[in-house]
């Protein structure tokens, strides 16, 4: 008897491991063979990508999408691509992230960091329990976001806000829920249309394919995904270099 119970516990523990497994983090991000570095070129405008992992996945291929029209920036660590995290950290680094360049184009998204569960409220320590908080309330993430908003309009560069991607059921390590993108890019939304701001819709544009695009139970992309995220962004991108130039 002492035995079977002794391996119930073992299973249920695989159990629950194989559960939480699916989200290891983003692997564009922890991509040490990738190359940041470039030579910007002083006649093109200056563009600033601002965004979590999922935008580290995407910006090499919008830069090679632009080459010749802009420079593409993102904020970064050394030679290494920075995570803009969540709203919190946002609202700490911004002024450090805009200072020395004149931005023609910023391309920003918030949100997977501020919905995902912690142990602590405005903590970065994963949680499981969907009992714990988000690391943003929805009405943190709204101040923080208008917030944000206020700085980069006064950088006087042309803004477009880019919704949070889908999260997929299952999604652990830590939980996020896939209602949570909806409500908390409707609260960024509503801030964007009080301040003209454009919307690039990816949330919407991946929605359809994310079998093909996302990796299973992680909100995190394939490569495929991320050149087609890549495409969108720099379609959304080189319509407002073109009002720049008018």
């Amino acid at each position: 008897m002492k035995h079977q119970f002794v391996r119930a516990i073992l299973f249920a523990s695989l159990i629950t491991t194989t559960l939480a497994a699916p989200e290891k983090g983003s692997k564009a991000e922890k991509d040490k063979s990738a190359v940041w570095a470039f030579m910007p070129d002083p006649s093109l405008p200056n563009v600033l990508i601002l965004g979590d992992s999922i935008s580290i996945g995407y910006t090499l291929q919008v830069r090679k999408n632009l080459k010749g029209k802009a420079n593409v920036f993102r904020p970064m660590r050394g030679s290494r691509p920075m995570n803009c995290s969540g709203t919190i950290s946002g609202v700490d680094r911004l002024d450090k992230w805009l200072e020395g360049k004149k931005w023609s184009v910023i391309h920003f998204n918030w949100g997977l960091h501020d919905l995902k569960h912690v142990k602590k409220l405005g903590k970065s320590v994963k949680s499981n329990d969907p009992k714990d908080p988000t690391q943003a309330t929805l009405e943190q993430y709204t101040q923080n976001m208008e917030t944000i908003v206020k700085k980069l309009k006064a950088t006087g560069a042309r803004l477009i806000f880019a919704t949070t991607t889908p999260v997929v059921p299952g999604t652990l390590n830590p939980l996020r829920t896939p209602e949570a993108p909806v409500r908390y890019n409707a609260a960024a939304v509503k801030i964007m249309k009080a301040n003209n701001i454009p919307v690039n819709d990816l949330h919407a544009y991946a929605l359809p394919h994310l079998a093909k695009w996302q990796l299973p139970k992680n909100v995190h992309f394939k490569g495929v995904g991320s050149e087609a995220l890549a495409k969108k962004v720099a379609e959304a991108i080189s319509k407002e270099l073109a009002a720049v130039k008018q």
